[in-house]
């Protein structure tokens, strides 16, 4: 059973902990640990060569942003998402990241929209290969490269943390649908940003986000 800890206070420690919960909140997002998949205390410290105090305060603060899920029993485990769940989830991002990226789109300056078109490739690249971990992470950076624009970080935090609750998720899925194509709507956001065409790019946006994730749970 995990239980609460007094903040820690020694630098070294604070160090540990942050290094734990960074690379732990990494792996959950771009689905390097599958659905369901427990960790341990003893695991994680073992792991990082920390004590059981930085990985636990690790392991807490990424149970509160849902990264991972904790049971009455204390089993600590990565988050197993419902298709009504990826659904609610879904729902959420269509209505935050079109906001993202009309804000964004002021400062949608063409290196920028360079970057997301290599970025682009990477993702194509990804499919070719059939690499679902490097498919998920690179499809997050296409998305983060455009709102890390809207200077909008509160906004942007709520996102990633969804897209925290869906890596293990969308991995699993992506690696049963066996897909051979790019995200179509990738085209359809990237043109829209050429054409500072505000409308057209909430459109690709919602769309990129509830048409994909509903293909993959369906």
């Amino acid at each position: 059973m995990l239980r609460a800890n007094r903040p820690t206070t020694d630098p070294s420690q604070l160090s540990a902990h942050d290094r734990v919960y960074r690379t732990l909140r990494t792996r959950v997002m771009h689905g390097e640990l599958a659905p369901g998949q427990p960790l341990t205390l003893r695991g994680v410290g073992r792991e990082f060569g920390v004590s059981m105090t930085p990985a636990r305060e690790a392991v807490q603060r990424l149970v509160a942003e849902g990264a991972l899920t904790l049971s009455a029993s204390g089993r600590v485990a990565t988050p197993e998402l419902s298709t009504e769940r990826i659904e609610e989830l879904a729902s959420i991002r269509a209505l935050l990241e079109p906001e993202l990226g009309s804000r964004a789109l002021p400062r949608a300056h063409p290196a920028l929209i360079d970057r997301m078109e290599a970025i682009n490739a990477a993702i194509t690249d990804a499919v070719g290969r059939g690499d679902a971990v490097t498919y998920v992470r690179t499809n997050l950076e296409f998305h983060r490269t455009l709102y890390l624009r809207a200077q909008s970080p509160a906004m942007l935090a709520l996102v990633e943390t969804l897209w925290l609750q869906l890596g293990p998720t969308m991995r699993a899925l992506y690696g049963r649908l066996r897909r051979n194509t790019p995200p179509p709507h990738h085209r359809m956001i990237l043109a829209a940003l050429k054409a500072g065409d505000e409308p057209g790019l909430r459109l690709a946006l919602r769309t990129d986000v509830t048409q994909g994730l509903r293909h993959l749970a369906g």
